[in-house]
């Protein structure tokens, strides 16, 4: 086996590193954790040391984690949703007041996109993460 061959043999092919879990900065973990799993139709999981997790069913968790002592940086977090769920997550987004936006700047409320023949949509969550749903992946080069 040649060097390189050695080498990619010992990271593994791209095909098999997923991402398991990321944590999700929240100053109230549980309210943010309840917030998204009820947009998404998800359960929250019970606590895993200082985490409060959200499995997305896909093998990966989002680890809800309490950060109290600074300001929250906003992230950006993408859910590929099913197209028959993508309604409904919108419904419940009006039922709770959260705004819905056409585009991730947040400049068009109220609208969705039509991105790569899907529908999609951004809001905030309780601690200003900018939220994506969307039916279709994205296109890429």
């Amino acid at each position: 086996m040649s060097h390189e061959q050695q080498r990619r043999h010992e990271l593994g092919s791209p095909a098999t590193v997923q991402l398991n879990h990321t944590a999700v900065y929240a100053t109230d973990r549980r309210l943010s954790a309840e917030f998204i799993a009820a947009i998404l139709g998800l359960e929250v999981g019970a606590p895993f040391g200082p985490f409060l997790p959200v499995d997305l069913g896909n093998g990966v968790t989002l680890d809800y984690y309490e950060k109290r002592d600074e300001p929250i940086q906003s992230q950006h977090y993408a859910f590929l949703v099913p197209d028959d769920r993508f309604g409904t997550m919108i419904a419940r987004l009006e039922t709770v007041g959260v705004t819905y936006y056409a585009d991730p700047g947040h400049t068009e409320p109220g609208r969705i996109n039509r991105l790569f023949g899907g529908r999609g949509a951004y809001f905030e969550d309780p601690d200003g993460h900018n939220m994506e749903i969307m039916t279709r992946p994205y296109v890429r080069p």
